[in-house]
């Protein structure tokens, strides 16, 4: 058994398994993934400016572009210099734009939880708000806290502290925090009013949610048009006299990661901000489209100028913008085709809606314009080519920027041109020794699976693969499950940091296949919502299977020589993969992989015993008995996506089973490593554990 106490494999790696790596391939782990990550990209309200968060190799930071003068003129906002652990977030600029207010620590997925600490920083740590002028200064605490707005006049911000919104002077810096009121449930972010007179937030309380609406001159809270339902994404009109939100049927089933394709129809509604008395604008039709999906936006709902209410549905199985008008009637499709729109935004004068979607590049993202106020829209394309572009915002005047990314250099920001030209704003945070010549362009590949669906994957094949020998292989699956994997760099952080550990994995000689195995988005609702997926049959299973055979298949691939890694979803797929059919993989990575569904939704076991019973049957865990394959099994203990419980119990039937297992815990750490260093040691051991199992295997 090849079982590691934590840190054993450490010593091991750093002197000998560097040495032998870097004589075998061009680059570096550390430099593939040294490029900052962009993300957080945030138009100034005033001015030609945009703002966003650089991580580079764990140090996050705020940078700010003007292209007021033609040429962007980036510099830095904040100078932290340790990779500790600590994220930034929930930007908001104040309405002049000569201001930017952020959070810095704690847990932006679960803010409820208590704040991660996975550098053991001995002091603790804290979630804190503060502002930093844009021409340059020190940043100013201005208090604990997160998700902070701020009033149109500039003077006031609210944000959330101790589960209740608090409001602070930002014209007073001797200004206490004050608590604007108490209400029961888990509050929502505050979102001011355009006139600043009254905040809207929304207020979960179990099985049902409220939007409620506080007045700042009558201190007073109303809820709007109260249900049983699910109230969310409240949207102001822009006279601060309505409010929009989605309103969702719960799911009382229990259940989850299954299919729905149906269920009770969601509706948008309108509600009176004052009185709160609410009408029903539109509801989803029964069948295809019932199901609220949401976008991968901040903003579900966007109220523009000509008084026109921009929402997203897929009432023909795929998501797209739909608008109606704010009085009623029938909402125009916006975005027709078969694609999935993904990122929207709209402009501060609430004319200009810009979006990414997949249209025509299924395996890619490009951004796209249109009006939401014309009888026949159109639609117009405003970024091309072979890259990818997504979180598009429009700054004063019109002007698009974007997060963009190709197949050699991840996310950044840049600006796009009339023309369609998009030039990058801060070029100088591209390391000089940045392997980025020596990356592979990855193709696209269609394969059939197991049950005959066809699947998209991205194939990275290694700089020596006309030598004429068979190669190791590797098949690598994504998380989520709702992600999908891109012809290039991705735009999540995780994503991004798995695309450069398959760039690494391909220097080393191995033919990577990255697979976008059904429940995934960018295909479709009936792809997305994949039948018997998951706890109720893992149907994604056949997919996998249809990744291995296809890379047995290939003339160029050592059939003996397959492995299979992946993360958190990934993971899952991974063990199932390794216990189900070790005698097509013949070693595997498991990154906190879900191996029990059970484990993940005890409350299977008491409310739903069929449901536990075949959601056990869906689990890498029952089929051990069959699993013979070695494993490297890696995950922290802070994980608040996937219970630690699971590697726990993996690790336990493996020993028992006397299957060859290795682990390696990272203590305080989360779900997706909030360290740098925590990526290079994990993807480190990954890289040589397949050497070592992989490699070694080469007759």
């Amino acid at each position: 058994m090849f079982r590691n106490r934590i840190g054993k494999l450490i010593a091991f790696f750093c002197p000998f398994m560097l040495i032998a790596q870097m004589a075998a391939q061009s680059f570096t782990l550390e430099q593939v993934l040294s490029a900052p990550f962009s993300s957080g990209l945030l138009a100034s309200p005033a001015g030609a400016r945009v703002v966003w968060i650089s991580n580079q190799s764990g140090r996050r930071n705020l940078w700010v572009a003007d292209m007021a003068g033609g040429a962007p003129a980036a510099h830095p906002l904040t100078n932290y210099t340790a990779d500790d652990g600590q994220e930034i977030g929930n930007l908001a600029w104040t309405p002049n734009g000569q201001s930017l207010v952020y959070v810095r620590g704690g847990d932006f997925e679960f803010p409820a939880r208590s704040f991660p600490n996975p550098a053991l920083l001995a002091d603790g740590v804290e979630q804190s708000i503060w502002i930093v002028p844009v021409a340059g200064g020190v940043p100013r605490k201005l208090a604990d806290g997160r998700a902070p707005s701020v009033s149109a006049d500039g003077k006031t911000l609210a944000y959330l502290s101790k589960e209740q919104i608090w409001t602070l002077s930002l014209s007073d810096e001797k200004a206490q925090p004050t608590q604007l009121f108490h209400a029961r449930g888990t509050i929502g972010a505050p979102l001011w009013s355009p006139d600043g007179k009254s905040i809207a937030f929304a207020s979960k309380r179990g099985d049902h949610a409220f939007i409620g609406v506080y007045s700042m001159a009558q201190q007073t809270i109303v809820y709007l048009d109260p249900s049983t339902e699910l109230d969310s994404d409240p949207s102001w009109s822009p006279d601060s006299r309505q409010i929009a939100f989605v309103r969702i049927p719960p799911d009382i089933s229990g259940i989850e990661f299954k299919a729905r394709r149906e269920a009770d129809p969601w509706s948008l509604r309108v509600a009176d901000a004052a009185t709160g008395t609410g009408r029903e604008l539109w509801r989803a039709p029964k069948g295809r489209g019932s199901v609220y999906h949401a976008l991968a936006s901040e903003d579900q709902i966007l109220w523009t100028a000509g008084n026109h209410i921009i929402f997203p549905a897929e009432i023909d199985g795929w998501e797209h913008l739909y608008s109606i008008v704010a009085t009623g009637g029938q909402p125009a499709l916006l975005t027709p085709g078969e694609f999935e729109v993904e990122h929207v935004a709209m402009g501060p004068e609430r004319t200009n809606v810009v979006f990414s979607s997949n249209q025509g590049d299924i395996d890619r993202r490009h951004v796209w314009q249109v009006s939401p106020d014309s009888s026949s829209p159109g639609l117009k394309q405003i970024t091309h080519g072979d890259g990818i572009e997504v979180f598009p915002v429009v700054m004063p005047g019109g002007a698009v920027a974007v997060l963009r990314s190709d197949a050699r250099v991840p996310m950044r920001p840049a600006v796009v041109a009339p023309s369609g030209e998009m030039r990058d704003v801060a070029p100088q945070l591209i390391p000089t020794d940045y392997p980025a010549a020596k990356l592979v362009v990855p193709q696209q590949v269609i394969f059939a699976a197991a049950d005959g669906m066809k699947i998209h994957g991205q194939l990275f094949l290694p700089p020596n693969i006309s030598d004429g020998k068979k190669h190791p292989a590797l098949l690598f699956l994504h998380g989520g499950s709702r992600r999908e994997m891109l012809l290039g760099w991705h735009y999540m952080e995780y994503y991004s940091n798995a695309y450069g550990m398959n760039q690494y994995l391909a220097s080393l000689g191995y033919i990577v296949l990255s697979a976008n195995y059904r429940s995934g988005i960018g295909y479709g609702m009936e792809f997305r919502e994949a039948l018997n997926y998951g706890a109720t049959g893992a149907s994604e299973f056949n997919d996998v299977m249809g990744a291995g055979l296809y890379l047995r298949g290939r003339a160029d691939v050592d059939p003996a020589r397959i492995g299979v890694w992946g993360g958190s979803y990934g993971g899952y797929l991974t063990g199932l993969a390794l216990a189900r059919s070790s005698d097509l993989f013949a070693a595997g990575v498991d990154f906190h992989g879900v191996h029990d569904w059970n484990l993940q939704y005890p409350s299977y076991a008491t409310t739903q015993p069929e449901a536990a019973r075949l959601a056990l049957e869906s689990s890498p865990l029952a089929s051990v008995k069959t699993w013979t394959s070695p494993v490297l099994l890696i995950q922290g203990d802070d994980d608040r996506n996937v219970p630690f419980a699971n590697t726990v119990r993996m690790a336990a039937a493996l020993r028992s089973a006397g299957i060859p297992f290795e682990e390696h815990v990272f203590p305080d750490e989360i779900h997706g490593f909030l360290l740098h260093r925590s990526w290079i040691t994990a993807y480190g051991l990954t890289a040589d554990f397949f050497d070592r199992h992989l490699k070694a295997a080469q007759k």
